[in-house]
């Protein structure tokens, strides 16, 4: 069902009932993506509803005839005001919605509105396939989004809950998340999102931090690989070396009667510390 179509259900009066509905029998729609409501855009809303009434009915459906209880289709904006107002009742047309038409309405209300968070658009979307059994090319069709779209959206829920909720909170923006996306390591990629809430870092430099980063990770894991095909003969070299000088040592075997041996220093202190080991004095 696409935009245009569902549209065209929302607003037809075809097998629609309209009526004046008390607002205690209205639950929130179960599908609504969006899980925050900007207080003072309600309060506002509330107060045009107090003063000049609801323009717009909500769109509601009876799930179960013999109940009376009525579920947000589409206005849960003006249901929330409305309560806030202290309306009573509210005008609400009633139709005949399936629990598919019901979310795909909830999702599209709130994309036309273009103010979900990016981890909610997210969470929409997860919900359409998860629910509705859908695929993404499916969901992109649906909603006339493109699928690689749908995709680098589907990618957020990828990220640490730290992360999570700095994209909600609006402390990173879409770009830099997807960007820490490329560092696989949670805690990393932690650490790098709080750096960039800290340093205010742009995307640019962000990219290329996260750029070094993967760098580096894989010369280590290069370095690790080639120390595992070496042979046991070297590995314990390395391994008398590393506790005779107290620090990394690696021994690289040019052929079978060349080679050389590295001795890593991360100071000057541990240099000299090196130095008394070998019996070196520079004085």
């Amino acid at each position: 069902m696409g935009k245009k179509v569902l549209n065209e259900q929302l607003n037809t009066q075809n097998d629609a009932t309209y009526q004046v509905i008390d607002i205690t029998k209205i639950y929130p729609n179960p599908f609504q993506p969006r899980h925050i409501f900007d207080k003072d855009r309600l309060e506002e809303l509330a107060k045009s509803i107090k003063k000049s009434g609801i323009y717009q009915p909500l769109i509601l459906r009876q799930p179960i005839a013999a109940l009376e209880r009525y579920e947000i289709i589409a206005g849960e904006r003006r249901y929330r005001a409305s309560m806030l107002a202290g309306l009573e009742q509210v005008p609400a047309i009633i139709r005949n919605f399936s629990d598919e038409a019901t979310m795909e309405a909830a999702i599209i209300e709130n994309l036309q509105r273009e103010d979900l968070s990016p981890l909610e658009e997210a969470e929409a979307y997860q919900a359409m396939i998860k629910e509705l059994n859908l695929t993404q090319a499916q969901v992109s069709e649906r909603l006339g989004k493109s699928r690689p779209y749908i995709a680098n959206y589907l990618r957020l829920l990828g990220l640490p809950t730290g992360v999570k909720l700095m994209l909600q909170e609006g402390r990173i923006s879409m770009g830099q998340a997807r960007t820490l996306l490329a560092i696989k390591q949670p805690q990393a990629l932690e650490k790098l999102a709080q750096r960039t809430v800290e340093e205010g870092l742009t995307v640019r430099q962000l990219e290329e931090i996260v750029t070094k980063f993967n760098l580096d990770k894989d010369r280590e894991a290069a370095q690790k690989q080639k120390r595992k095909n070496k042979s046991p003969f070297i590995r314990e070299l390395e391994n008398q070396l590393g506790e005779r000088f107290g620090t990394r040592a690696l021994v690289v075997a040019k052929s079978k009667q060349k080679g050389k041996i590295e001795i890593n220093y991360d100071s000057i202190q541990e240099l000299d510390r090196i130095l008394d080991v070998l019996n070196i004095s520079l004085d």
